[in-house]
């Protein structure tokens, strides 16, 4: 016949059962990165203000329409999320995996932004630098990418590049990655079509809307780190 269990014991074993339960409930997702990951927080910044971020720029040099929220998906609209790296504040990080960048921040955050990647996006990683910043930068493609496309010979720098406008693939801002003192040709620009953000587009390097661009071009000075990952 088969023992049965004292009152100590019982409480003993069911204590046991109460801490795995509360253990498994603590699943709470978060944009992490680097080594200092630890226990998930949630993003901090709820994303209420759409059209705040998104609304049209009348004022701009090239006036820019307001964006569809139907065309941007809530995942890659611009916020603030909780971000543990040992990067330090002030550190671009982009993500090419998850068509992310972040703008770290202290205290454990980062302004988040959705990106398109391109061509050139995908072939260069590592760690550079911001060497300067242009609004409503001139285009000049490469002359990898005039080989493939001949027609865009009549932009090429022997020609003077394509000046700005809402045409121009650079879009309203512009900052201009080097290694050193060397061009990486890795660029970080708006762009006029939303529906290219979270893709993988035909050409380019790390796209955001105009106005995110607009907005991470006020935040970013020259000289600041980046990270390709």
């Amino acid at each position: 016949m088969t023992k049965s269990l004292s009152r100590r014991q019982f409480a003993k074993i069911s204590t046991g059962f109460a801490a795995l339960a509360l253990a498994g409930c603590n699943t709470i997702p978060k944009d992490t990165y680097g080594p200092r990951a630890q226990a998930p927080r949630p993003d901090f910044e709820p994303d209420r203000s759409f059209a705040a971020k998104y609304s049209a720029r009348p004022d701009e040099r090239f006036p820019l329409p307001a964006i569809d929220p139907a065309i941007l998906a809530p995942k890659h609209r611009r916020r603030r999320v909780s971000y543990d790296t040992a990067e330090r504040p002030g550190t671009l990080v982009v993500d090419t995996s998850r068509f992310y960048l972040y703008l770290v921040e202290p205290a454990g955050s980062a302004m988040r932004y959705g990106v398109g990647l391109g061509r050139a996006g995908f072939e260069w990683s590592g760690r550079a630098r911001v060497a300067w910043k242009r609004p409503w930068p001139t285009w000049t493609p490469p002359d990898t990418m005039i080989a493939r496309e001949p027609e865009l010979e009549k932009w090429s720098v022997r020609n003077g590049g394509m000046p700005p406008g809402l045409d121009n693939p650079l879009g309203a801002r512009a900052l201009y990655i080097f290694e050193g003192k060397v061009d990486t040709l890795y660029r970080l620009h708006g762009t006029n079509e939303p529906e290219s953000i979270g893709k993988a587009v035909s050409s380019g390097c790390v796209r955001l809307i105009n106005q995110d661009a607009i907005d991470l071009y006020d935040r970013v000075k020259p000289g600041s780190p980046i990270l390709v990952v």
